[in-house]
């Protein structure tokens, strides 16, 4: 019943969290998300971003986080390049892909069989280069990074960790899961709050 999760003045507990995602995943599982699968993600920061995220791991697909700001242009070119089974939305239309919604459904935690060596998500690059790529992370990677991030920090349950890094960057990963595989309290920066450091502070 601990606080898994703030953003404004919601509150999901680690037992709320987890139930909610796993109504997620099954969802995900019955649209045929399976382990290699990929299912965009394009929320921003919210508790149902973070919904969005575990279920996807949970039904055993690999997460690819599109910036809703981002130009339609980009978001159709990785849309295109990584070919996922749905995109998870706040409602808006995606262009070449099935759209869904999180809603408050919960569920028991499913059993995808997705291995370590399976992805765990996609995040494309900034596209210095000309054309963005997609850097394809597998459970195993994540997991080493999450463990030596809590050998590092020591976080408990006392602690509350603020999430303020774009999920479309690799640095979220730790911010994300890392607080939450410790029993830690995990608080959302608003929207675009990462750009306000008298807000952060």
């Amino acid at each position: 019943e601990a606080v898994a999760l703030v953003c404004g003045e919601e509150r999901l507990s680690y037992r709320a969290l987890n139930a909610r995602a796993n109504g997620l995943a099954q969802r995900l599982m019955a649209l045929g998300v399976k382990p290699e699968s990929r299912v965009a993600v394009c929320l921003e920061r919210s508790v149902e971003m973070v919904v969005a995220l575990l279920g996807t791991l949970k039904a055993g697909g690999a997460y690819v986080p599109l910036d809703p700001t981002y130009p339609e242009k980009r978001l159709a070119q990785m849309l295109e390049d990584c070919a996922p089974v749905v995109a998870i939305t706040d409602g808006r239309a995606l262009p070449g892909v099935a759209t869904i919604a999180v809603t408050d459904a919960k569920a028991e935690n499913p059993r995808s069989g997705v291995r370590s060596r399976d992805l765990a998500y996609v995040i494309y690059t900034s596209g210095s280069t000309g054309v963005p790529k997609g850097a394809m992370n597998e459970h195993r990677s994540v997991v080493n990074r999450l463990v030596w991030l809590q050998r590092h920090w020591g976080l408990g349950g006392e602690d509350v960790f603020l999430q303020k890094t774009p999920y479309t960057f690799d640095v979220s990963v730790g911010e994300l899961f890392g607080p939450l595989l410790a029993g830690s309290r995990l608080v959302m920066a608003r929207p675009e709050g990462h750009k306000d450091p008298v807000y952060l502070r």
